[in-house]
């Protein structure tokens, strides 16, 4: 007979530091700046008139897949974007308790920083040519329909170097290296 109940996963435990409102900031931007160009898309998929050509929306959605195709391209490119609040968040250093096996665990630097720097590689490359070649595509559309979709699209720019920001702030608060601690400890061992 128990006397006491048991947890069915490890003690909470403790954040490694606090994370600092600017922090929290530049990661709360990186679903901004990829919310735009998503909500265009789904407008696109939705039939909301953008200034395009028929043209265009007909290029764009592909009999059949293009309806499903740019729907899952917003889904996805929205939940990577909210990855990002993992390094910010308890979530993103403690695995949830709903992870069999590793639930309640620290989750490990470097499993957090290598996807994420990786990512931010990838968000980066991907905003810098999709967005020049949104800007120099040649499409049928209005004036106002080129600016909107520009002005959707170049947010993208900056996802990549708010991710890298932010990865380089989760790895250091981690790890103590760099930040005031780290120096404080440099100043007294030194």
């Amino acid at each position: 007979m128990r006397t006491h109940a048991q947890p069915l996963a490890p003690s909470r435990i403790a954040p490694a530091s606090p994370v600092p409102p600017w922090a929290q900031r530049v990661a709360s931007a990186t679903m901004w700046a990829s919310l735009p160009s998503a909500v265009w898309r789904f407008a696109v998929v939705l039939g909301v008139p953008l200034g395009l050509a028929k043209s265009e929306y007909d290029e764009m959605l592909i009999p059949g897949w293009g309806y499903l195709i740019l729907p899952l391209l917003c889904a996805g490119q929205e939940a990577l974007a909210f990855l990002t609040l993992g390094l910010v968040r308890p979530w993103g250093e403690v695995w949830p308790r709903w992870i069999p096996f590793l639930r309640g665990r620290r989750i490990p630097v470097p499993a957090a920083v290598i996807p994420a720097a990786l990512g931010s590689l990838a968000c980066t490359v991907y905003g810098v040519l999709f967005v020049w070649t949104t800007l120099h595509a040649d499409m049928k559309a209005t004036l106002w329909g080129e600016w909107l979709m520009n002005i959707c699209y170049l947010p993208l720019v900056a996802w990549g170097p708010l991710l890298a920001v932010v990865t380089v702030h989760y790895h250091r608060r981690r790890t103590g290296s760099g930040g005031p601690a780290a120096l404080a400890q440099v100043r007294v061992s030194g």
